[in-house]
Order: C-alpha cells, then structure tokens, then sequence
C-alpha cells in the first residue's frame, strides 16, 4: 500500500454460495482522488464495494484502510475506520423527515474529525435545505439520491463508496447528481463511484479501474481511457 493511499485491494475473491462473483480483485485510491469502478451490469461492481464494507467478506485476500486490513470487521466497524458507503437502493428512512435522517447518521470522523455539519450539508446540497421537514418517503428518487450522499457525509468519512448513483434516474437528474459528485471531488472528497454508465464517469473520475466477469481488466487514468477506444468498446459498450 502506497503512502498516500486510503484504501487498498488486494487480490479478494468473494462468493456468494458456491459461485464465485470475485476473482483477485485489486485496486487503491489515494487521498483526494475519485476512482470509477466502471464495467457492465453484472460484472462484479455492487459486489466489490460490498466487499469493502464488509456486506459481502473476501473469502481470500485483503482490504485495508490507510494500512489497516479491515477485511474481517464488521460493516460497523468498517464505518469507523473511515469507510461510506451509498448503497444502490439508497436505503432511506421513509417515515423520517429529512432533516432526522440526516441527524440519525452524525459521527465523528478517525481522531474526531467533524469536516461535514447540518449547516454545511445544508450549503451543498440547498435542495435538502428547503425540504428539510418532509418524510424521506415523499422524495423524487433523485432527491432520495441527494439525502443517502448527504448522510453518508455526516459520518464524515475518509472516502466514500457510492454503488450505481445514476441507476434509475432521468438524465436530467443524472446530470444533478454528476454536478453534485464533482463539487465533492473539487472539495477534496475520495470517492470510489461505481457504474455501468461511463459517460457520467467521464467528468467526475480521476482514475478508473474496468471490472468484466469479477476480474480487474483495466487501470489507469480516465484521460487514458478515454484514448483507449479497443477497452471501451471491449468491455463498457452496451
């Protein structure tokens, strides 16, 4: 694990049952930077970032966050080593109003760390701010969307793990969200985003690793993929 690395996979496999999802996945993400996990529907995204929260544990192999091997923790204790995760059906309180669902997930960070407050989440995200009293079962899924990035912050993580954040919405909403996700990146936020959508990764991403059948095909920078016409259309061409 390099220095400035705050999070490292090394060669996991997962199964779930007797079928294997994961083959030796590997890949890091330095402070400060915005990885995409890019590959089809299917290929393995969801189950790697399962994998490093702890939801699905590696059967072989090792994660760790800023050195530490997490992969036998809980997904609690994953949590407290620094880890977030915005999962793919978002998960939100139906019958709490925003402002409570945002209040439910207030940690501190690794050694007290408070980088994200009401009123700062509030400043990034205006559209929770003016909806702060209505039931998280009364939201647009984009909306939805918004409020499960926005708690995750308030547990004031060192990197943040979003699963499929455009799946499902209007592409007008997709292009909300992408604006969202970039104002996190230029904050300084580490992000791990992954999607079968290359195209909203394109602007958000520093780097990007290409997952196809549970394998790790590809690493590089996204200006490289981009240049890379032979692995875009190999593996992320629908």
């Amino acid at each position: 694990m390099s220095a400035g690395e705050i999070l490292r996979v090394d060669d996991i496999d997962v199964f779930y049952g007797a079928s294997q999802i994961l083959f030796g996945v590997s890949f890091g993400v330095e402070k400060g930077q915005s990885l995409a996990l890019l590959g089809r529907n299917g290929a393995g995204k969801s189950t790697t970032m399962k994998a490093i929260i702890g939801i699905a544990p590696a059967t072989r192999g090792r994660v760790s966050v800023r050195g530490t091997p997490v992969q036998k923790f809980t997904p609690d204790r994953i949590a407290r080593e620094g880890v977030g995760f915005v999962p793919e059906d978002r998960q939100i309180f139906p019958e709490h109003s925003v402002e409570d669902n945002l209040k439910i997930a207030i940690k501190a960070g690794v050694g007290g760390r408070i980088d994200w407050t009401l009123e700062k989440i509030y400043d990034v995200f205006p559209i929770l701010a003016s909806m702060r009293g209505r039931m998280g079962g009364r939201l647009s899924g984009g909306e939805q969307q918004m409020l499960t990035i926005a708690r995750t912050l308030m547990g004031n993580p060192d990197v943040v793990l979003l699963d499929e954040p455009s799946e499902g919405l209007a592409p007008i909403i997709v292009e909300k969200i992408g604006e969202l996700i970039q104002r996190l990146r230029d904050m300084g936020t580490t992000l791990i985003v992954a999607e079968q959508n290359m195209h909203f990764c394109l602007d958000i991403a520093s780097h990007v690793a290409v997952i196809d059948k549970g394998h790790i095909v590809y690493r590089g920078s996204i200006d490289e993929l981009r240049a890379n016409d032979d692995v875009k259309k190999r593996y992320l061409a629908v």
